[in-house]
């Protein structure tokens, strides 16, 4: 076995980025701390061709060093769009008939892996603040919740890894 040279892995370049058929996911980030979390789901979503990410509320945008530090130049590939309040970003993407979904524990979630996609359609995918999860409010705006199984004594996942697995979950699912 032998490591492959980054030369060998085929990467596209930004402008082959942005115009690459991207994956019917859009991502919103509501009152997100840390500056580190951004950066690994700005690189997330830039791995996985991610349509979108929605900055809302307290969560800082690019042009920023510490978000730039994680997401490695991904700032500069992947689509975002600041906006205070996510509740109006909620209702505006239902009304693009874009499925919103919160990712987070609550009663009657569906659990990642029972999760059904229909490939015809698009989602939206809301994670919110480290510490209080995704706000009530927004939870009883959206279509549904995802729910990632945890079998261990803590009781959440970082956001940034919470991030990466359900997109690559959903990636799986959809397979365009």
């Amino acid at each position: 076995m032998r490591k492959l040279e980054n030369k060998e892995l085929e990467r596209k370049s930004v402008d082959d980025f942005k115009q690459a058929k991207k994956t019917p996911i859009v991502i919103i980030l509501d009152d997100i701390r840390s500056l580190h979390n951004i950066g690994s789901v700005f690189r997330t979503s830039d791995a996985f061709l991610i349509e979108k990410i929605y900055l809302c509320g307290i969560t800082a945008t690019p042009p920023n060093k510490e978000i730039h530090k994680t997401a490695l130049g991904a700032t500069e590939t992947v689509a975002w769009e600041y906006q205070k309040d996510v509740l109006s970003v909620i209702e505006k993407l239902k009304t693009e008939n874009i499925e919103v979904y919160a990712i987070e524990q609550v009663e009657n979630a569906v659990f990642l892996q029972s999760f059904e996609i229909d490939k015809n359609k698009k989602y939206a995918l809301v994670f919110g603040n480290e510490v209080y999860g995704v706000n009530q409010k927004a939870i009883k705006l959206c279509k549904g919740t995802i729910e990632i199984p945890q079998l261990g004594t803590k009781h959440s996942l970082n956001i940034s890894v919470s991030a990466g697995i359900v997109v690559w979950d959903l990636f799986q699912k959809i397979k365009f």
